[in-house]
């Protein structure tokens, strides 16, 4: 049975940093590729950044580029979201789910950790 379980979240003011984990198992890890998704209140989920399986290959989106870093550590199979220069509006539960090679879909997702930024 495959788990993605993240932490990491909490309350921190604006400016401030967060660094998330998401760990996993049930899965060979070193051959997913991995992603970190956004949800907040009354808004759709979007994608925040992804990670290929090796980790030579990121992608952000534009609103997070340069303040969030993904990497991940295949060792211990967990993947981990750097979160720096916080807004207000990274304000979200925030989601890790892993991409399949043969799929190239994030097959499994995690339940998700909250984080709340305050101005």
């Amino acid at each position: 049975q495959v788990q993605l379980v993240e932490s990491g979240g909490g309350l921190v003011q604006a400016g401030g940093s967060l660094r998330l984990s998401c760990s996993a198992s049930g899965l060979t890890f070193a051959i997913y590729g991995m992603g970190w998704f956004r949800q907040a209140l009354g808004t759709e989920r979007e994608f925040v950044a992804r990670i290929s399986s090796s980790g030579g290959f990121t992608y952000y989106a534009d609103s997070v580029k340069g303040r969030f870093t993904i990497s991940r550590d295949n060792a211990k199979n967990t993947v981990y979201l750097q979160m720096n220069s916080l807004k207000p509006e990274d304000t979200a539960i925030y989601y890790c789910a892993a991409r399949g090679a043969m799929t190239m879909k994030f097959d499994y997702w995690g339940q998700g950790t909250q984080v709340t930024v305050s101005s």
